[in-house]
């Protein structure tokens, strides 16, 4: 495959190390190319607005707008531009809620390089990427529906804002982050309090350090 028709791809870790790492395998591949890397998930945004990629390959934590942000308006911009999202968390917390947000795969950080390397090429086709344990988690959800974790339960807007109260985010910069009112972020509160059956900030804070959803 010629350079020109290799598969672009936008890194995306605020870990320079980490970039370097991926540029390094993914160069060995004749049909890839790191087309450009991104520390944080203003620098996608930008990236994603100026330039064509293929698959954008996005860490859930980022410095400054979380993964699940960051690939809401990646997708609002490109809905069709595959996000493949690699990350430390297990894939028990995350994978299942990001695909269902969107995402076209989710791949831990230390899985070999060739099943990275397969995922790329598996978004970059127009097909979800979805590992043995994703598949088994999906499985399960839909053969029994009731046995989910109580976060599972929520949309993915309202887990989105579960995630920036249980960081001891302030309900005005969240509203302000995701460009709403300061009643509409009240309204989620009080909807993801009921759904997970927690009484307040300091339990919802509680539950995702105890379910490893924040660090």
């Amino acid at each position: 495959m010629a350079i020109s028709d290799a598969i672009r791809i936008l890194v995306a870790d605020d870990h320079a190390i980490v970039r370097t790492g991926f540029r390094q395998f993914v160069c060995d591949e004749p049909d890839m190319e790191v087309a450009a890397e991104a520390a944080s998930g203003e620098e996608v945004v930008t990236l994603v607005r100026e330039r064509e990629f293929d698959v954008v390959l996005l860490d859930i934590a980022m410095p400054d707008t979380n993964g699940i942000d960051t690939l809401r308006v990646v997708k609002q911009i490109k809905p069709r531009l595959p996000v493949l999202f690699l990350s430390t968390y297990p894939e028990t917390q995350y994978a299942v809620i990001l695909l269902r947000a969107g995402a076209d795969g989710y791949v831990m950080k230390d899985a070999p390089p060739e099943e990275i390397i397969r995922a790329i090429r598996t978004v970059a086709r127009g097909h979800r990427y979805v590992s043995e344990v994703t598949a088994g988690l999906l499985m399960q959800k839909l053969e029994r529906p009731g046995d989910q974790a109580m976060h599972d339960g929520l949309s993915d807007r309202e887990f989105q804002v579960f995630c920036k109260l249980a960081q001891g985010r302030k309900p005005t910069e969240i509203a302000e982050e995701l460009h709403l009112s300061v009643k509409t972020i009240s309204t989620y509160r009080a909807r993801v309090l009921e759904k997970m059956r927690l009484q307040s900030n300091a339990e919802l804070t509680r539950y995702a350090l105890e379910n490893g959803l924040i660090l």
